[in-house]
């Protein structure tokens, strides 16, 4: 089969199209003919060697696929071959045929493309994970989440709309992606190149409340001023470290406030972990996608053998949405 390969880590030059072994479903998995998958961050970091698959996982790069099960293992139930579905994979998304567990599935709605169905399983699994099961959003909280037009903050913010009533959404976002930010539904969006000092503005529109949830991907750089932004029990969950691991943090405030700071990665959770969170999901969040109160962004899809081409749109940041890779016809 076609696919996507790392030749060594480093550079999109290293991102080469090969012939491989297609893959063989365990007893509980499905072999699933892939139509489309997307490009997310953790793909980018794993190309430059500092984010290895789970064991045993492929070493193909890929964290979701949308397509149709080609062969089904001998324990799976409820699935049939020709079936459409969406799949959280630990990675093997960039190639012709992927597995995946049969407790990752997610049937696509009749409503949905496989190229919308691509964006769903890392970016909004992963924002549902963070903002509702463990940050424990509630109707009329404030929320902060980082990182304007990326894949998780866009779905954070679609499924914070489409599952809550009243929540203020603020939003840290580059000059040229306010606007986009704001047709989303966003309260108030804060350009971070012009305020970096971020929660002296949260400061003033909350009347020194504070927010309830930070959704963070940036790590060091933002740890003091997300701190100084949390309100009472307030709680930085943090997804990402692109701006460093080490920071000082102030113990004091965090004490007096009661505040709480998780660190939160989805793939690297046990398999019957991450079947229990995609349950939920398929409950909560599917219908809505069903419907099309939530309809997945995307910024482009491109072929397959343009993933390089993919890579640089997402390391500029020009993208606002999802990147998608057409694999299939």
């Amino acid at each position: 089969m076609k696919a996507v390969i790392c030749d060594g880590f480093g550079g999109v030059d290293v991102l080469k199209i090969a012939d491989v072994e297609k893959p063989k479903p365990k007893p509980n998995q499905v072999l699933i003919k892939v139509m489309a998958t997307s490009v997310n961050m953790p793909d980018i970091v794993q190309r430059r060697g500092k984010y290895p698959p789970p064991p045993g996982e492929s070493e193909i790069l890929g964290l979701e696929v949308a397509g149709v099960i080609e062969e089904i293992g001998s324990e799976v139930e409820g699935y049939k071959k020709g079936d459409r579905v969406m799949a959280l994979v630990g990675g093997g998304g960039y190639a012709e045929y992927a597995t995946a567990y049969a407790s990752h599935l997610i049937p696509i709605p009749e409503s949905m493309s496989f190229e919308e169905a691509a964006c769903v399983c890392e970016a909004y699994i992963t924002a549902f994970l963070n903002v509702f099961m463990i940050g424990g959003i509630k109707d009329n909280d404030y929320v902060l989440y980082h990182g304007g037009g990326g894949g998780v903050n866009t779905a954070a913010i679609q499924l914070t709309r489409a599952l809550t009533n009243n929540v203020n959404i603020i939003v840290t976002a580059s000059p040229r992606k306010i606007d986009k930010v704001k047709e989303l539904g966003v309260d108030l969006v804060i350009n971070y190149k012009e305020n970096p000092n971020f929660s002296d503005i949260i400061k003033e529109y909350t009347k020194k409340r504070g927010v309830d949830i930070i959704l963070d991907h940036v790590g060091a750089a933002y740890l003091d001023q997300n701190i100084k932004s949390l309100a009472y029990e307030g709680r930085l969950i943090i997804i990402g470290v692109i701006s460093g691991i080490k920071a000082e943090l102030n113990l004091g405030l965090l004490m007096v406030k009661r505040q709480k700071i998780i660190g939160s990665v989805l793939r690297s959770r046990p398999v019957e972990n991450k079947a229990e969170i995609i349950k939920e999901f398929k409950e909560k969040a599917i219908p809505k996608f069903a419907d099309r109160t939530i309809v997945p962004i995307i910024y482009k899809v491109m072929p397959l053998e343009e993933v390089a081409e993919a890579h640089q749109i997402m390391e500029k940041g020009e993208h606002f949405g999802k990147i998608v890779l057409k694999v299939s016809n």
